[in-house]
């Protein structure tokens, strides 16, 4: 096959958690321009409800669905309606996910637990939902989203997150441990591990008096460079199609060289 049929998504159907905005709806565009139908799914619905409007300009069909992944009759809507407008589900991209600030000695034990029911407990729900409707179809591509947090520690001045750390480093053994295990079903599981994207959410770091921090944070990466939209749609359009037929079980760092250092 030539490499332009290996990457086609047409006739594809993907669930994209948190695909909104920042790099979830970054990895939904690069899906729709792929050919790929999708599901849009975000606590805050709204901005799905605008990035599908952007998507359906691609000439796919995309749909909005309210879900916090904390919360188990959410995930059951949100694969009920994926399966009640498409009746398959070939592509899920687990990158919904949370985080909270505060000093580590005197970090919550609630924020703890709620950013596991997140981005631990809410990634496994959905993709064993998800996985067993991929086994009866024949098989899929799942793609979750750590952090280059996921294979490191963080300083406190710089990232006073204590829960968010571990709960990316759970998420790449899932991913590993679902790839061996889901390998028979013809289910393939990657991780993708983002290091510092320019994304609306981080947008406050670009305002000229974050200038020198902005400076330090680039300085450290190898690169020298920040990433954006681009660095990230081909890699997770890459995963999600037959031209990664070979690979599961991936846990691949997208951080301008940093994790290599």
């Amino acid at each position: 096959m030539k490499v332009n049929e290996l990457m086609d998504l047409k006739g594809k159907v993907a669930i994209v958690t948190g695909g909104g905005r920042g790099i979830g709806k970054f990895i939904a565009e690069g899906l729709a321009e792929a050919g790929a139908d999708l599901v849009i799914a975000s606590r805050k619905v709204q901005k799905c409800e605008e990035a599908c409007t952007d998507l359906g300009a691609l000439g796919v069909k995309a749909l909005a669905v309210k879900c916090d992944t904390s919360s188990e009759e959410d995930i059951k809507t949100l694969v009920d309606t994926a399966m009640k407008e498409f009746g398959k589900i070939d592509i899920l991209v687990n990158n919904a996910g949370i985080t909270w600030g505060a000093p580590t000695l005197q970090f919550p034990l609630d924020k703890w637990d709620k950013i596991f029911a997140v981005n631990v407990r809410g990634v496994w729900v959905l993709s064993q939902m998800v996985a067993n409707i991929m086994k009866e179809k024949g098989g899929g591509k799942i793609v979750n989203i750590s952090s280059i947090f996921g294979s490191r520690g963080s300083i406190e001045e710089g990232h006073p997150a204590v829960a968010y750390n571990p709960s990316k480093a759970a998420i790449e053994v899932l991913t590993k441990n679902m790839a061996v295990k889901l390998a028979r079903h013809k289910i393939y599981v990657n991780c993708i591990a983002p290091g510092f994207f320019r994304t609306d959410m981080m947008e406050y770091i670009f305002k000229p008096e974050m200038k020198a921090i902005l400076d330090l944070m680039i300085g450290q990466i190898p690169l020298n460079m920040y990433g954006e939209a681009d660095h990230i749609k081909a890699l997770a359009v890459f995963l999600s199609s037959q031209a990664s037929n070979f690979v599961t079980g991936a846990v691949i760092p997208l951080d301008g060289g940093l994790g290599a250092m």
